[in-house]
């Protein structure tokens, strides 16, 4: 109880000494404000990378492997551009002796393309693919349904479109038995995808800018002279390297690759794109780590020269209340808080300015603000402010009273 006394008196006293500097106190947290900035924004923006990637790896569809003429986000492309392309058959192929697979699914597209109806147009992708796509993409149609195995096989004039291609197109009409004009050709829209958002921060690869139509029906109106893509879902359960090595080796032999030539082909997998974003976020983390560590350095440093100042100022209020009885641990307290609420403002400024600046920056990269990152600013400045405050705040306590109260 004694000791709840001494905290709220301290509250009281470091409070009232803030409210009568106030523009001293706020100029003093200035090097905290930056710092929480700093810590702010570099968690929003990781956390909301985090989030997009989440979002686009489930689009991907979980244990997948992408067959395809190109690596991603190799830095070896020109290696990528003189493989052969990927055929239709080869996919056939790998259909027929790949067993370790749910779903084996080839993917050919155009860039692009544009899509119709009345006197609306929008451009987007649009895919060839069969009706076990909806396995390995794990596609859910929010009204109507993908197309169906005689439907693929006979190559019908049906599409499935994306939801922002629905959005534009049809306002608030029901696409669903409604013709559009893809690349001048005449579909029935039988299905709209649910919405999934942009991928790795682009509309460009989203569904919900691409259409979809039979295989057959793509080959017939755009033609079969390009690389294929083939979508590969394992099997539950399986061991994910022995399935990739044996992918490779089934793949390898459909192609007629020498045993001494490497694969002419890309296997690519999300694996691959959480280690593109884990060495992202070590990057802005190391980045971030040193310029908020500078900052906080620096506000650090700050606060503890005004705390310095602030216990000369107050020496004889300090010797008055020691020879009154109060103890060292209680002029300690006193201090301690009134450094560790200086920090506490500037962290609030600090979260004040970043939230604003998320915003803007959220319309170039995805990021948000989650509790926890203000948990975590707020964690950061009341720390610096107990670290900062220790020395000055020893000081005044250990100050003897006599000479306390005679100083001038």
């Amino acid at each position: 109880m004694h000791r709840l006394l001494e905290l709220g008196e301290g509250l009281r006293i470091a409070f009232a000494a803030i409210v009568a500097n106030k523009m001293r106190s706020v100029l003093t947290t200035l090097g905290i404000v930056i710092g929480i900035v700093v810590v702010t924004l570099m968690a929003t923006v990781i956390e909301g990378l985090g989030s997009a990637l989440d979002n686009s790896i489930k689009s991907l569809g979980a244990d997948v492997y992408y067959v395809s003429k190109w690596d991603w986000f190799s830095d070896e492309w020109w290696k990528s551009r003189n493989r052969r392309d990927i055929t239709l058959l080869e996919a056939r192929q790998l259909k027929d002796r790949f067993t370790l697979a749910e779903a084996v699914v080839p993917v050919v597209q155009t860039w692009q393309a544009t899509m119709k109806y009345g006197n609306r147009s929008v451009r987007g992708n649009v895919l060839g693919t069969e009706e076990a796509y909806v396995v390995t993409s794990g596609v859910v149609p929010q009204e109507g349904r993908f197309f169906n195995d005689l439907e693929s096989n006979s190559g019908r004039p049906v599409c499935v479109i994306g939801h922002d291609v629905a959005d534009n197109l049809f306002e608030k009409e029901d696409p669903i038995g409604k013709f559009i004009k893809i690349g001048g050709f005449t579909y029935r829209v039988i299905g709209v995808l649910e919405k999934e958002g942009d991928f790795l921060g682009t509309s460009m690869f989203s569904k919900d800018t691409q259409a979809f139509i039979p295989l057959n029906n793509f080959l017939r109106v755009f033609g079969g002279e390009r690389s294929f893509d083939i979508h590969v879902k394992m099997l539950e359960g399986i061991d994910k390297e022995e399935a990739r090595t044996e992918l490779i080796g089934a793949f390898r032999k459909i192609r007629r690759v020498p045993a001494w030539k490497e694969d002419d082909f890309g296997i690519n997998t999300q694996e691959f794109l959480k280690s593109i974003f884990d060495n992202v976020v070590s990057t802005i983390g190391i980045i971030g780590f040193l310029i908020t560590s500078l900052s906080l350095l620096v506000g650090g440093v700050g606060i503890m020269n005004i705390m310095f100042v602030s216990v000369k100022e107050r020496t004889k209020e300090i010797g008055t209340r020691k020879a009154l009885g109060a103890r060292r641990r209680t002029i300690l307290t006193q201090f301690l808080i009134e450094a560790a609420a200086l920090c506490l403002i500037g962290g609030l400024i600090g979260l004040g300015l970043s939230y604003p600046l998320s915003l803007i920056i959220d319309k170039v990269l995805p990021s948000s603000m989650p509790l926890w990152v203000v948990g975590l600013s707020l964690t950061i400045s009341i720390t610096v402010g107990l670290i900062s405050g220790i020395v000055p705040a020893y000081t005044a306590a250990r100050m003897n009273p006599v000479d306390a109260l005679r100083y001038e």
